[in-house]
């Protein structure tokens, strides 16, 4: 069977062959409790342990019971949209009208939305290295290419103005970012972004921002939408991360008015819509019970970091930059290693926790580099660094 020839720019995604290994090591009787074993500790994937609270779970129970199951606009429920823009008036301070708004079948259609909507074969796409493997795979399943441009410590793992204006060629059609980022959890600065954006504004580009992690921000410098600077800016977003609704397959754009026609016209032929139950539980996710329980959540992502970042340090692990957002901490593991695949397939096996390498995440030295997702519970945290530390002191 002849395959598109697009599959040759799709690149495995390492983190579900970890993933894989992990689950089968888990399996295993060294991680069997009834035979002596300790259970893996499942730090590699980044999913909140916390799933959607009560008024949500309530929300989609009475959404079945009722019958308002069919069909929504390829845009999304009005009243959702409508919460959705309250949300950034109450949030960021932001005017967003709800015509603006496309409801998704999760962030990913969201970006897959966006890319055909305005990528072809031909246009380059600036990115940071290191960066989320599938945002790139987005930019090449619309034929486009994703030019990754390193992103070092000192720019917080992100693009900025100089690094963009230095990377723009004639077959550049815009950036896309993220901020918060995946595997960072670092953001751009709010002043470097609106460089950014009048960069590429003025070279005819487009700018493509990836918010997902965005109401997990824990720094009132960083916690701030790239759409504060301009009604042509791209915002992608979801209900999986802080909403805590992974599974639900729920997201949306922000789009320029003039680009909500033509998305919507692809989301009729490629989705019809996103889950009517799902939309209709996410309503429920603006109730006043609902944020405060996602705040104080907030905050305990927050004690984690605090908790975690330290101790990686302390282990040799370094984390050269403190997330600001998300629940990732990327860790430099070559005081231990020369290759972060090596290195934790080695502590999977040996100290049972599941940690993912940098592979994925880039081009530029990604043996370096390690990623964990503190999205797991404190005590689980706390037990991984500790065997990290027993591990550790035997290499």
């Amino acid at each position: 069977m002849k395959l598109a020839q697009r599959l040759s720019h799709i690149e495995p995604f390492y983190v579900m062959e970890c993933a894989k290994a992990a689950a089968e090591i888990a399996a295993s009787p060294a991680c069997d409790p009834a035979a002596g074993g300790e259970p893996m500790i499942f730090l590699n994937i980044g999913e909140p342990d916390f799933s959607a609270p009560p008024r949500v779970q309530q929300a989609a129970e009475r959404a079945i019971r009722e019958g308002r199951t069919q069909y929504t606009q390829a845009t999304g429920l009005p009243a959702l949209r409508e919460k959705i823009s309250q949300w950034y008036r109450n949030r960021f301070g932001l005017e967003i009208p709800a015509r603006r708004i496309v409801v998704t079948a999760g962030a990913s259609a969201a970006l897959q939305l966006a890319c055909l909507a305005l990528f072809e074969a031909g246009d380059e796409v600036l990115m940071p290295d290191p960066s989320y493997p599938c945002n790139r795979h987005f930019v090449a399943a619309a034929d486009a290419v994703a030019r990754l441009v390193p992103a070092a410590p000192a720019q917080r793992y992100q693009l900025d103005a100089q690094s963009v204006r230095g990377a723009w060629t004639r077959a550049t059609r815009g950036v896309l970012l993220a901020s918060p980022s995946n595997p960072t959890g670092t953001s751009i600065d709010p002043n470097e972004m609106r460089h950014i954006v009048e960069w590429v504004r003025e070279q005819g580009g487009v700018t493509v921002v990836d918010e997902i992690y965005l109401g997990l921000s824990y720094d009132d410098a960083f916690g701030h939408s790239a759409l504060a600077h301009g009604d042509d800016v791209v915002s992608v977003n979801s209900f999986s991360k802080y909403f805590g609704m992974t599974g639900w397959r729920l997201g949306w754009l922000v789009l320029p008015e003039a680009l909500v026609a033509p998305v919507e016209r692809l989301a009729q032929n490629l989705f019809i819509c996103a889950s009517s139950v799902a939309q209709h539980a996410a309503l429920a996710c603006f109730d006043p019970e609902s944020i405060a329980e996602y705040e104080r959540r907030r905050a305990e992502f927050r004690a984690r970091r605090d908790r975690v970042v330290p101790a990686l340090q302390a282990l040799g692990l370094t984390v050269p930059v403190t997330p600001d957002g998300a629940f990732y901490a990327y860790a430099d593991c070559s005081a231990h290693s020369p290759s972060s695949w090596d290195f934790c397939f080695d502590m999977m096996r040996r100290a049972h926790v599941a940690l993912t390498p940098g592979r994925d995440f880039g081009r530029h030295d990604p043996e370096r580099w390690l990623r964990l997702s503190f999205a797991s519970s404190m005590p689980q945290l706390d037990e991984a660094l500790r065997r990290l530390e027993r591990e550790l002191g035997r290499r």
